[in-house]
């Protein structure tokens, strides 16, 4: 993953060179690798660079044969070596980045080649080929990319686009959050949704919303959740798997410590067949094809991370986990304190004052921050199980299996604003980009397109157990589809698989929680609290905590245009959620995990 930095619809753009580079040096953060700018016509594009495929050769922005369309990319094309196959064979490619059949495939289908990529992207592509000049940007179906897109009112026509609000926060005085699933055309300054899958219905809350009917097939959400770790395992430098000992992030590293012993034979083979080569002669090239060794990876074993307060449930449980799985383990603490002491550097880096994202942001950017000192570039994470499979606790109260299903989708809708900002933002602030399986297009079609009542679990998951003695709790059809391997060999011992469902700002020690509500109520007084929507009658802080995040947020990024970016996470009340977004919250955190242990 990378920075993208972008204008087009500007008068003479190579005076708005150096302004254009230190607008995107705010963004040096998620390309620490290289710079690269391109002066066009009437815009600019800038990219700041992490090398994870074409390490050598891919550098952005990059530019067609013809030099007529210029592509700058943040993300990853996972797909890339089938698209470039497809492509006609006198196409010449210059790099082996996954990003540059983008433009091949953009002088065939024009925008619609969006729906022909499989990844995680932003994208910015210049078409200089046609007077005036066209640009298309775009982001993935989901949003696990971040993309902003601004406009300055004493500019009109041009328009700003950038991977993070930091780097157009003082050149625009209307900024939006641009919304996954679409694609923006400058030729008549529209933005359409180009993601339309199956599940995705218009009339959510209508008399006419369609709920899903299919039974669950346990087989084929296993064997898509496989295929999505594996097509993200594509990288050319040194991986792990981010590991909280839940469930989600456990079967993420379980599939991934498979699929490195996997590649470590096919590593052995590649080797032999050199040296096999050098005694008898290479084979012929295919044209149009990189050499698949790109796609291979450096380590022979997964390396798993993992981090939380001394003792923390979660440390324990990813311990556990992790000597089940083998793979080489690093577990790291800090303290309530160093925690607090991030928290303006941890908003900076969101530009988010919700409590939720904060919260859970806090340990992963100090950990992200520890992987990156050992080399690693990329890490496999677990966000957007949850969404999906209803598994925060509060959907124990759904009444209903319509209700149910609105939710997951409204979750999954919105994971852009949340889960997804943090797991992009949290790790690129340091250079780490995050890989979530969970959210690939295939896998989504099957596991969104269940009958929601398949989904459900009761509010004491004592009361009723499956034919194996499996208790019916949340992502209950997850567990079971990984509760027997086709090889014989268990995913994960059952004591997680089956563990209780642990929100990540709650399992890395719950006196987190308790400390940045202590560090709020200490810093947010009465009077100024209860004054708070004078300050902001929009999103009005509901708790001290709130108040004192939102008061951070305002000091980084004092504009109303800033704001209006940020969406906070508000519990369903209708369904007696507290305010206090933590998972303990929820009534049936404490029975339920009590009948466990």
């Amino acid at each position: 993953m990378c920075g993208i930095f972008a204008i087009h619809g500007v008068e003479n753009p190579a005076s708005y060179r150096t302004r254009a580079i230190a607008c995107s040096k705010k963004l040096r953060h998620r390309g620490p690798d290289w710079s690269g700018c391109y002066v066009g016509k009437e815009a600019i594009l800038v990219h700041e660079r992490l090398a994870i495929v074409g390490v050598d050769t891919g550098a952005q922005p990059l530019i067609s044969e013809d030099g007529k369309h210029i592509l700058a990319v943040n993300g990853e094309i996972y797909n890339h070596l089938a698209l470039r196959a497809s492509i006609a064979t006198d196409v010449k490619f210059k790099t082996h980045s996954d990003c540059e059949p983008i433009l091949s495939l953009y002088k065939k289908h024009d925008k619609d080649l969006c729906n022909l990529l499989d990844g995680m992207f932003s994208f910015v592509l210049l078409d200089e080929s046609v007077t005036p000049t066209r640009i298309i940007a775009a982001r993935d179906p989901i949003g696990i990319t971040t993309l902003y897109q601004g406009w300055n009112s004493k500019k009109p026509g041009s328009v700003y686009f950038a991977s993070e609000l930091k780097a157009i926060i003082d050149e625009c005085d209307k900024i939006i959050s641009f919304p996954p699933g679409h694609v923006f055309d400058s030729r008549d300054n529209s933005t359409t949704r180009y993601f339309q899958p199956s599940w995705w219905d218009g009339d959510l809350d209508g008399p006419n919303a369609t709920i899903p009917t299919q039974p669950a097939n346990l087989e084929l959400l296993r064997t898509r959740l496989e295929d999505a770790v594996r097509k993200r395992l594509m990288s050319e430098v040194p991986y792990g798997v981010l590991l909280s000992g839940g469930l989600d992030s456990s079967l993420i590293a379980s599939i991934a410590a498979r699929e490195t012993e996997k590649v470590a034979r096919a590593q052995l083979e590649l080797r032999q067949k050199k040296l096999q080569e050098a005694i008898s002669g290479p084979p012929t090239p295919t044209p149009g094809l990189i050499n698949e060794e790109t796609t291979l990876v450096s380590w022979p074993q997964l390396h798993s991370f993992s981090i939380g307060l001394e003792n923390s449930p979660d440390l324990l449980a990813a311990r556990k986990a992790a000597h089940f799985l083998g793979t080489v383990h690093h577990e790291y603490t800090f303290t309530v304190q160093e925690g607090l002491d991030a928290i303006p550097e941890v908003i900076y880096h969101l530009e988010t004052f919700d409590v939720t994202t904060v919260r859970a942001s806090t340990p992963m950017y100090l950990l992200s921050r520890k992987i990156k000192a050992m080399g690693v570039k990329m890490v496999l994470s677990g966000e957007g199980s949850d969404e999906i499979f209803g598994g925060y606790l509060y959907f124990h109260a759904a009444p209903d299996p319509k209700s149910f299903h609105q939710e997951c989708v409204r979750r999954v809708k919105n994971l852009h604003t949340s889960d997804c900002l943090r797991a992009n933002k949290s790790t690129m602030a340091w250079g780490l980009e995050a890989r979530v399986p969970f959210l690939d297009k295939e896998f989504l079609e099957a596991a969104m397109n269940v009958n929601p009542e398949e989904k459900m679990f009761s509010k004491n998951k004592s009361q009723e157990f499956d034919a194996d003695g499996c208790p019916k709790m949340e992502k209950y059809i997850l567990r079971k589809a990984f509760d027997c391997a086709p090889d014989g060999k268990p995913y994960l011992p059952r004591s997680i698989l089956w563990r209780q469902k642990e929100q990540f700002s709650d399992g890395v020690g719950y006196s987190w929680i308790d400390g940045m509500k202590d560090q709020a109520a200490a810093t947010v007084s009465d009077e100024l609290f209860a004054k708070r929507a004078e300050r902001w009658p929009d999103s009005t802080p509901d708790t001290k905590e709130a108040y004192y995040i939102r008061d951070i947020f305002d000091g980084l990024f004092p504009s109303e245009a800033a704001a209006s970016t940020a969406i906070r996470w508000i519990p369903r009340g209708d369904w007696g959620c507290s305010s206090d977004p933590s998972g303990r919250s929820v009534s049936i955190h404490n029975a339920a995990y009590g009948e466990e242990a």
